[in-house]
């Protein structure tokens, strides 16, 4: 059988580790903040470690070579390196790193890089600890934060820092990952046979993560190594149960190979070089689409309930309800639901956008939105979903008007603009004693003693008297609407 541990012979040290660049030249991606006299790129340049550069905070989601970044400035940059992670570290572990970068610079003139990994994660009590370094150029911060660092990080160590915001790898660069994981001596060392179509979906389930592409890869290929060893074990298996030909008996055992592998002393045909590559990749374990789906079952879900994430994915899904795009509003409902988002979190923002996004165009919104919410109280998840699948397409496909809405911000601004005044006498409470000496209720006229159930008044304070606050659309309902709210409004006011 031909040996396939050859890739993987690191021990426990993950693919995506060992093929961590070495030098900038080698990332993958992030072309925005590797261009030539690029921040990152004076300070991996600079070899005698003496020139001054700026700190740097990078911000991006996992897998897009925050780390990478800064591994590549230690290896190319004259600096010192130190590399501590917000996960272990406390203030005594900055102070002292600030101590020795101290005695560095004054002993040596040389600067510190200081590497702090998930930065987000220390309290503002130890980020404060690294003003001072920061402050007069102990130390060179390059921290790492998949959070937004506006509420993350401090504002006066944001003030010292550049912000630089690393982007989700493209799929050209994730296949140029894969490739060159599959045949670099650091990775598989081209001990597999990668198809084009398990290329494409290693690349696909990575969704832009860099980390997910090679430890899919890593997956496959050893789910590959156990499909190859057990072919190859009933291949033998099989050879064995056939026995040598009639009139072979004495043949020796190893004048005939298998099938499936080259043996090096068969006289070589005209078209030796072709046999001979089909032979050796055929003595390869080989990953399939097949493999990779195997190995791993879903493509990586970015979303993070308390980060940007959050906030982008419901964002995306209000303006694609409010935007009438069915398909897209439950793409992006599933991304909640596969998230973990909490359902009473989806439920209410779809209560809200049946009355703020459709209001009276469609009134039967508002009922069906409340009915999904109490539907997933009752009976949870994941049945729950389908209710808010309901509710969603309903609210999609419904006529919009926002008239509801903007009316009562209207109203509202004009109350805290003072526009209000006292409530017409004819309207006031006139249920207590002495309210009628004051004038309460006298004058009022009772709509229902009417033939049509309307009459004539007043009903806003004088000061706004004539004020329109609801102005209905020609979408669904309020076209209707519209019409028999002119017709009121000429009763009631007298209007035209």
């Amino acid at each position: 059988m031909v040996d396939t541990g050859t890739g993987l012979r690191s021990g426990a040290t993950p693919l995506a580790v060992r093929m961590r660049p070495t030098t900038l030249d080698e990332v993958a991606g992030q072309r925005h903040l590797l261009s030539p006299g690029s921040p990152l790129v004076a300070l991996a340049s600079d070899r005698s470690g003496t020139s001054g550069s700026v700190s740097v905070i990078l911000w991006g989601p996992p897998g897009t070579g925050k780390t990478t970044l800064a591994q590549a400035i230690a290896r190319s940059s004259g600096r010192r390196f130190v590399e501590l992670s917000a996960v272990t570290a406390g203030v005594r572990d900055v102070r002292q790193v600030m101590e020795e970068a101290q005695s560095s610079r004054d002993l040596y003139g040389l600067s510190t890089v200081l590497f702090l990994d998930e930065i987000h994660r220390f309290t503002k009590a130890q980020q404060d600890a690294l003003l001072p370094g920061v402050e007069n150029g102990w130390v060179i911060l390059v921290a790492a934060t998949t959070e937004n660092p506006s509420f993350s990080v401090i504002s006066p160590l944001l003030s010292r820092s550049l912000l630089l915001t690393l982007e989700l790898l493209s799929d050209a660069d994730l296949g140029t990952l894969v490739d060159r994981a599959a045949t670099d001596p650091r990775g598989l060392a081209d001990a597999f046979v990668l198809e084009p179509e398990a290329r494409e979906a290693i690349v696909r389930l990575a969704s832009g993560d860099a980390r997910r592409a090679l430890t899919a890869l890593e997956a496959s290929a050893n789910s590959a190594v156990g499909e190859f060893a057990a072919a190859q074990a009933a291949s033998d298996g099989q050879a064995e149960g056939d026995g040598p030909a009639e009139g072979d008996a004495d043949a020796p055992d190893d004048v005939a190979a298998p099938d499936d592998v080259a043996s090096p002393d068969d006289a070589a045909p005209p078209d030796a070089a072709d046999v001979e590559g089909e032979a050796s990749a055929a003595a390869k374990p080989t990953i399939t689409a097949e493999t990779v789906a195997r190995a791993v079952d879903r493509a990586l879900l970015r979303y993070d309930r308390n980060g940007d994430e959050h906030y982008d994915v419901i964002s995306a899904f209000i303006k694609s309800v409010r935007g009438s795009d069915v398909d897209a509003a439950l793409h992006y409902l599933a991304r909640m639901i596969e998230a973990g988002e909490d359902p009473r979190f989806i439920a209410r923002r779809i209560i809200v956008l049946a009355s703020e996004d459709i209001g009276m165009a469609d009134p039967t919104a508002l009922g069906v939105a409340v009915a999904a919410a109490d539907a997933v109280a009752l009976i949870g998840m994941p049945e729950g979903r389908i209710p808010l699948a309901q509710a969603v397409v309903h609210l999609a496909t419904a006529p919009k008007s926002n008239a509801a809405y903007l009316g009562i911000n209207q109203a509202i601004s004009d109350v805290r603009a003072g526009k209000a005044g006292r409530v017409p006498k004819h309207l006031r409470d006139a249920h207590y004693a002495g309210a009628k000496r004051l004038g309460h209720g006298k004058g009022y006229r009772y709509p229902h003693d009417a033939d049509i159930g309307v009459v004539p008044q007043q009903y806003l304070p004088d000061p706004l008297r004539g004020a329109r606050y609801y102005e209905p659309t020609e979408h669904g309902h309020e076209r209707e609407l519209s019409a028999r709210l002119a017709k009121l409004r000429r009763i009631v006011r007298g209007e035209d």
